[in-house]
């Protein structure tokens, strides 16, 4: 009786708040006109999921394999880089992984491209001194300026590397001791440009938050990159845990600063020069997720914005080559995938109106119909793509089934941020490469010991605003309740409850103070 009272309260509201028009004749068709092609283009990007997992099961036993095996005598001489920016609590593990790596010590040189402003600068110094008196081919290069951020650091190393394969690593990652040994056979193939690893999690149980991150890797490193690679379409280096050729850098025109996603910007070169990737879903390198709200934002934000950035720069490129139809058309909806982001919001601003007209224009079967093919089309696709990915890689997947809806609210609760970026990126603003974070949260650790560290991610004023739809969709919820809309109840639900957890844990975290960095010393290069 109160849920029922409480929900025909908040019907009266959002009448009154939004106030409706009712009787204006161009209001209605406007409204519903904006809202199905908003829902048109959700759907159709939700769809392309399916094609995706299409893309994988037709292909998964088509598993990349060398041309031929070098004898110990033919391998190559390598360059690992290690691109590293205020990482103190990470960066001694990962030079450390790096040189316990089984290769050749007099074919292997270590390059820490070590651009801090505090003591981690000393940190690497001191643990990259104590692995050059066992033997190792290793050096500290300590830029002031950070121009060009990561890429410019790539760059920079690339003029003294010694290697034929350049290996690179962000400071969370902890390599397998066979790291090397499993990607660099492929090189045997000359016309193999560069190898990716897939990223695996040190810290996947820590918290909600690192559960629901890799669930959403999982689908990407699982399924896309697998199905794109073999079945012909261009996939994306990722930054991390893979190799490259040095011919493919240099012929692809090198480390490019125009973007914030360098990764993705060189893949994509490489392969339209006829370079082939190669993607080993079976070789994981776990990685640290980020634990807090705010440095996941800022990573995803960088993502978003990068990714449309490259989207300008290289689309009219790809339609223009001579790449199959199969190749262009996989590649846009790759590089456009996160326009969808100002569609959930311009949804979400919609929901409401819109969903007052369905209810008097739809009824019976066509407001079932209506709400299936919505629900196949868009919510259905994203439940069993990223369940499908699970299930490849866990025996126990259907254990993280539960976690999925909240998958798909975190998403929804991400949107505000990551709409921001698109705006950014469309509009030419330029942002300095802001790292995520780490603060080396291993396996199996829970609570909240990292928030005593040092680093802490950028505040703003976005997670009020997400409250403030968390609380719109409270209301539309409990509309669509009281008008029996049962097959929309859950669906709204996740709205509200994706953006009250995205915009309460960033407030949440915002009143944390984290220590104060002490300033590095001058030590001479």
């Amino acid at each position: 009786m109160f849920g029922h009272g409480f929900a025909v309260f908040t019907d009266s509201l959002l009448k009154g708040a939004v106030a409706v028009p009712e009787d204006a004749g161009w209001f209605k068709p406007l409204v519903l006109g904006l809202y199905a092609a908003t829902l048109f283009l959700l759907w159709l990007f939700g769809v392309h999921r399916y094609f995706i997992m299409w893309f994988y099961s037709s292909n998964k036993k088509n598993v990349p394999t060398p041309k031929r095996v070098f004898a110990d005598e033919e391998l190559p001489p390598v360059t690992v880089q290690l691109a590293i920016f205020n990482e103190m609590y990470v960066a001694e593990r990962i030079i450390d992984a790096v040189c316990k790596m089984d290769y050749p010590k007099h074919l292997l040189q270590v390059q820490v491209l070590d651009d801090s402003t505090d003591e981690t600068v000393n940190i690497s110094r001191r643990t990259a001194a104590l692995w050059a008196e066992k033997g190792f081919d290793i050096e500290v290069i300590h830029r002031i300026d950070r121009s060009g951020y990561k890429a410019g650091a790539l760059e920079n190393g690339l003029k003294t590397a010694k290697g034929e394969i350049i290996c690179m690593f962000d400071a969370d990652f902890i390599p397998t001791v066979d790291f090397l040994r499993k990607q660099v056979h492929f090189y045997s193939d000359p016309n193999v440009g560069f190898v990716q690893a897939r990223w695996a999690h040190i810290n996947e149980n820590h918290s909600l938050l690192t559960k629901l991150q890799a669930l959403y890797l999982n689908g990407h490193f699982v399924l896309e990159h697998t199905g794109r690679q073999r079945s012909g379409r261009f996939f994306s280096f990722s930054g991390t845990a893979g190799t490259w050729r040095r011919a493919c850098i240099e012929n692809a025109g090198g480390w490019s600063h125009r973007t914030l996603v360098e990764d993705l910007d060189l893949s994509y070169r490489a392969q339209l020069g006829g370079w082939q990737g190669v993607y080993l879903v079976d070789q994981g390198v776990p990685a640290e997720l980020p634990v807090d709200m705010n440095g996941y934002k800022s990573q995803q934000h960088r993502w978003a914005k990068g990714f449309i950035q490259a989207m300008m720069h290289m689309l009219i490129p790809i339609w223009k080559s001579k790449q199959p139809l199969k190749v262009k058309i996989e590649c846009t909806f790759h590089l456009t995938n996160n326009l969808t982001y100002l569609f959930m919001i311009a949804l979400s601003v919609l929901m409401f109106p819109a969903l007052h007209y369905r209810c008097q224009i739809l009824s019976g079967i066509w407001a079932t119909i209506f709400d299936v093919s919505l629900f196949v089309g868009a919510t259905a696709s994203i439940l069993s793509f990223y369940a499908y990915a699970e299930r490849q890689i866990d025996e126990k997947w259907y254990k993280k089934v539960i976690y999925m809806p909240l998958l798909m609210g975190l998403g929804i609760g991400m949107a505000l941020n990551q709409a921001k970026a698109v705006i950014e990126a469309l509009r030419g603003q330029e942002s300095p490469f802001v790292r995520t974070p780490k603060y080396q949260v291993n396996a199996g650790e829970k609570g909240a010991a990292w928030k005593k560290k040092r680093y802490s991610a950028s505040k703003s004023m976005l997670p009020a605003l997400e409250l403030a739809f968390a609380l719109y969709f409270t209301g539309v919820t409990a509309y669509a309740a009281v008008h029996n809309l049962w097959l929309a109840v859950p669906f709204l639900g996740l709205f509200a409850w994706g953006y009250g957890y995205v915009g309460w844990k960033s407030i949440e975290l915002q009143k944390r103070t984290a220590p104060k960095a002490s300033p590095t010393p001058a030590i001479a290069d």
